[in-house]
């Protein structure tokens, strides 16, 4: 006999957690953290040796907040290079055009400065200098919309220093010590390192804009700003570490994993998850690297860290997640990824070998109620491996169970074995949840992820179904009720099984989804459209060819949206400049045309991915709703409110 597990509230999952991504200051004497005020996440300070038990709410409790944002979550911040200020990032609405704010810990009454307080224009990175504490480099859009150039600021008067103005091909700069490098384009997709001086450049390296839609990320300096740390999968379908040296260009291996690729960065997704190099916040010297296969490895790379690796890692059974550490690296503080653990963060100091907990996000959640994320490989019909994970619901019988194919996003991205909200709010409503890293996912070689160049709606689309054939033949989801279910690429991933195999799913969810690719791609913010050419033109289609845009137009869901038969609900942030509400908008127009069963959830505060606990719990409840109408699941307590 079975027992399912209890239900758990949709709150439990998406509310504000107590407390959130700790990191130590440069003097390892504080820690600043996420906690909740007025129903928003803001940052607090403690010292360190503050009584973590004590609630941040108690004044004589050790808690200092330091930032007062009652509009929207708080979500990016960093020490400045000496500690002197903490530093975060915000935008409006979800609309992406990031400012830099600076808030002061020892003054924690003054309002936040915003450093870069200029409309419509957008921060794409600010890089701190430990030999200039007192500035950042910052690259703005402030010219022109579709120009990103570079400035020093002042942290303390916010003046901006111009450094270098972009002539056109520039996709991102780099400072160093003594040097100032760009990374710029070249027509056909190149991707070509550079260094400054003055209005010139030198070229000092290529990399082949196919193995590389995004560059040879991470790219982060050596301390003696001779070299820099970069991915490279030159001559190898692997992605290794290497040094490029910045006179030469020469690539020099550093490290290397034999099955698994250095864990690059998820475009999508680079707050929620750490670097995949841990570097020394003072010297800047390289402490480690990451690789991702079926669970998580980290090399380490220097002999102090090779030390207290094996303490951080007996800490959890987890992944080890964020690391920070002082400029001594005695004092360090750690969070932990785990499947069914929403996270624990601790502190330890390796000189006295002291450890302690310092806080759990979400200690309502009981880790031993939710669901195990199970690795698995699937393979495609033409034999491609296709890394995935499998989630059933805890208590009940695995056997023909009502299954989500939750699609991730990018499709530059990848799901991983860790703590997922929505997986295990699915799983805890009764669902099978299968994730698949279909082809253009990264993470398994270059070949892998070249394998989706102009599949969109084609191989892509199969190997997510052939995933689906695979669970049914195993015995534990039921064919006929299967639901697709995705964000971004995972929301057009949907609308794809509703129009194109609209025998295959009982539902479909699109998640601020792209239903016209045309469109998509035509509508690039202007500063990324030259660097959409690796990505978006180069996987999808260019539309200003005529043959490529009625390619493009045929596999996009707003071309088939008559097929659909399966009941659809979508979901958009109305101020998303990634995917445009119209997206949306026309897919509910034509689908309502024709009485056909459509649901709408429009949030007029958010972007392309919903950021405040309101937000997240109207949606969340929404889509327990819908699925439980359509594939049987159960519905929580809070669900018919």
């Amino acid at each position: 006999m079975t027992t399912p597990s209890p239900l758990i509230p949709v709150e439990d999952f998406f509310g504000l957690p107590t407390r959130s991504r700790a990191v130590l200051s440069p003097d390892g004497a504080q820690v600043a953290y996420l906690a909740p005020w007025r129903e928003r996440l803001n940052v607090f300070v403690r010292d360190l040796d503050s009584d973590w038990t004590s609630p941040d709410t108690t004044p004589d409790g050790g808690a200092r907040r330091v930032t007062s944002d009652a509009r929207r979550n708080i979500d990016s911040f960093f020490w400045s290079a000496d500690g002197r200020y903490l530093l975060f990032l915000q935008d409006t609405d979800g609309d992406e055009n990031w400012h830099l704010h600076r808030a002061d810990p020892a003054r924690p009454d003054e309002p936040a400065a915003d450093l870069t307080p200029y409309d419509g224009v957008r921060l794409l990175h600010a890089q701190l200098d430990p030999e200039r504490p007192g500035t950042a480099f910052v690259q703005l859009n402030l010219r022109r919309p579709d120009l990103i150039d570079v400035f020093e600021l002042d942290l303390v008067t916010a003046e901006l220093t111009p450094v270098a103005e972009n002539p056109g091909d520039v996709i991102t700069w780099l400072h160093t010590t003594g040097r100032l490098l760009a990374f710029s384009m070249e027509d056909g997709g190149d991707h070509v390192l550079s260094q400054w001086t003055g209005d010139e450049r030198r070229t000092i390296a290529r990399f082949p804009g196919t193995d590389y839609p995004f560059g040879p990320l991470p790219a982060v300096p050596t301390p003696d700003g001779n070299g820099l740390w970069a991915s490279s999968v030159r001559g190898s379908d692997r992605t290794r570490l290497v040094r490029v040296d910045l006179d030469t260009g020469e690539e020099t291996g550093v490290d290397s994993h034999p099955t698994s690729d250095l864990d690059t960065p998820r475009p999508e997704a680079d707050t929620r998850y750490p670097s995949s190099l841990i570097v020394h916040p003072g010297t800047g010297a390289l402490l480690g690297a990451r690789y991702l296969g079926a669970r998580q490895e980290v090399h380490a790379l220097d002999a102090h860290f090779a030390e207290v690796l094996p303490r951080l890692e007996e800490l959890s059974d987890g992944d080890l997640g964020h690391v920070s550490t002082d400029v001594t690296a005695r004092h360090w503080v750690v969070d932990f990824n785990h499947d069914r653990d929403p996270g624990v963060t601790w502190y330890y100091d390796h000189a006295t070998g002291e450890a302690d907990l310092l806080f759990r996000p979400y200690p309502h959640l009981d880790p031993a109620r939710l669901a195990p994320v199970t690795p698995v490989t699937l393979t495609a019909r033409d034999g491609l491996d296709l890394p995935s994970h499998v989630t059933l619901p805890v208590g009940v019988e695995p056997h023909r169970l009502p299954t989500v194919l939750l699609v991730h996003g990018g499709p530059w991205y990848r799901d991983s074995w860790t703590y997922d909200p929505e997986v295990q709010l699915l799983a805890n409503r009764g669902y099978a949840v299968l994730q698949v890293n279909f082809r253009g996912s990264t993470g398994y070689g270059k070949a892998h992820t070249q394998a989706a160049i102009g599949q969109f709606a084609g191989r892509m689309h199969d190997d997510l179904v052939d995933a689906v054939d695979h669970a049914v033949a195993q015995g534990w989801a039921d064919p006929d009720r299967v639901a697709v279910y995705g964000a971004s690429y995972g929301g057009y991933a949907a609308l794809v099984g509703a129009a194109f195999t609209p025998d295959r799913f009982a539902a479909a969810v699109s998640y601020t989804g792209m239903s016209d690719l045309v469109d998509l791609v035509e509508q690039v913010v202007p500063f990324a459209r030259r660097s959409a050419e690796n990505s978006y033109l180069r996987y999808i289609g260019d539309p200003d060819d005529p043959r490529q845009r009625a390619d493009m137009l045929a596999r996009s869901p707003i071309s088939r949206v008559d097929d659909i038969t399966a009941p659809v609900l979508l979901i958009h942030g109305a101020n998303d400049v990634r995917v445009a509400r119209h997206h949306s908008d026309r897919v509910v127009d034509a689908l309502r045309a024709r009485g056909a069963e459509v649901e709408y959830l429009l949030n007029e505060t958010e972007g392309h991915w919903f950021i405040n606990q309101d937000s997240n719990i109207e949606l969340y409840r929404t889509l327990e709703r819908f699925l439980a109408r359509h594939l049987g699941g159960r519905t929580g307590p809070d669900a018919h409110g």
